[in-house]
């Protein structure tokens, strides 16, 4: 059928144009389970799935066991929050997350004062700088968590300073752009165990330990 040249396409009613939603994640367990966490806009920044974090504190409980109460957590490279605030959801004593980005740093502000998350510190700091910082307060943590921005040799260059942060026993997770091979660990490594490791797409985590 041929169309007639002077109607005027229909518009679309106002009520159906929706904005973009913004990228969330969200956390997995705990007491704020299924609390969307928004993830802010930034170059690198590259939070950890749901289903790799389901898979991770799967991966903790069997080892920590069930009762987070006394645990400390340090989060290096926060980003979004996904990982200290599911720590923290689970009952962790003390989560310290630290970020040089500072949209991020206000949106993890944002996150802890809306779940009243007491036990949550952020700092806005660099990653190497602050944990120089606590090595050298004699700060000690059960558990640390390291997802770097890939490609920049943030492992090699912070693991170094991670080994006096963590208790005896103490675990470290780290996610990276390739497979840690528990019989081909790079030199870089040496002196850690790999306990856990599995990728998801192009992510790679691990659970390391002393």
């Amino acid at each position: 059928m041929r169309s007639n040249s002077n109607s005027k396409p229909a518009k679309t009613p106002q009520h159906a144009i929706k904005p973009p939603l913004a990228h969330q994640v969200r956390i997995i367990g705990g007491q704020w389970k299924r609390t969307p966490l928004p993830v802010p806009a930034a170059e690198g920044l590259r939070p950890t799935p749901d289903r790799v974090r389901e898979t991770v504190f799967n991966w903790l409980v069997h080892l920590l066991g069930a009762d987070w109460q006394q645990l400390r957590c340090l989060d290096l490279f926060a980003g979004s929050g996904a990982l200290g605030f599911e720590a923290a959801s689970r009952g962790a004593a003390q989560v310290l997350m630290v970020d040089s980005h500072t949209p991020a740093v206000r949106q993890l502000e944002a996150t802890k004062t809306k779940l009243r998350a007491q036990q949550v510190q952020i700092l806005r700091a660099d990653a190497m700088g602050a944990a120089d910082k606590l090595v050298q307060a004699g700060s000690q943590f059960d558990l640390i968590f390291l997802d770097p921005p890939y490609r920049q040799d943030w492992l090699r260059k912070i693991l170094p300073l991670c080994e006096p942060l963590l208790v005896a026993g103490g675990l470290l997770y780290l996610e990276a752009e390739q497979a840690l091979e528990a019989d081909a660990l790079p030199e870089w490594l040496s002196g850690w165990q790999l306990v856990r490791a599995d990728h998801a797409g192009s992510v790679f985590y691990h659970l390391l330990q002393r």
